[in-house]
């Protein structure tokens, strides 16, 4: 696949793609003889899952440090592991806060929408 197709089938654009690629978090895409990226089915496996991580608020030092270890040579499953675990447990220290928010929200709602039959202006309660 060519750059502009897989930019338009991932919904990221064709600089984005190259950055990626320069900075390490896509192995290098296979060139053409022209020298013209051909997207493969593990390069575009790559991009999903970037795509999905970076979605997901995983940093991209640690995609860039996974990246790495996918692409070394020797038993690198544990860093791996290590990454993947620490990235996790950030996401979700930002889920609970997002559900606080939610829960907070929520509350005020119904505080809100109690005080409509009434029309105390949020006086009542």
């Amino acid at each position: 696949m060519t750059i502009t197709e897989v930019s338009k089938k991932y919904g990221l654009t064709p600089d984005t793609l190259r950055y990626y690629e320069r900075i390490g978090l896509l192995p290098p895409v296979p060139r053409t003889k022209a020298g013209v990226r051909d997207y493969d089915e593990a390069s575009c496996s790559w991009v999903e899952l970037v795509k999905c991580l970076r979605g997901a608020g995983v940093q991209i030092e640690a995609l860039i440090k996974y990246a790495a270890l996918c692409q070394a040579e020797g038993d690198t499953n544990a860093q791996r592991i290590a990454i993947l675990r620490d990235q996790r447990d950030q996401m979700a220290g930002r889920i609970a806060e997002m559900q606080r928010s939610l829960d907070r929200l929520d509350h005020k709602i119904t505080y809100y929408e109690q005080c409509l039959p009434c029309d105390c202006r949020g006086k009542c309660g």
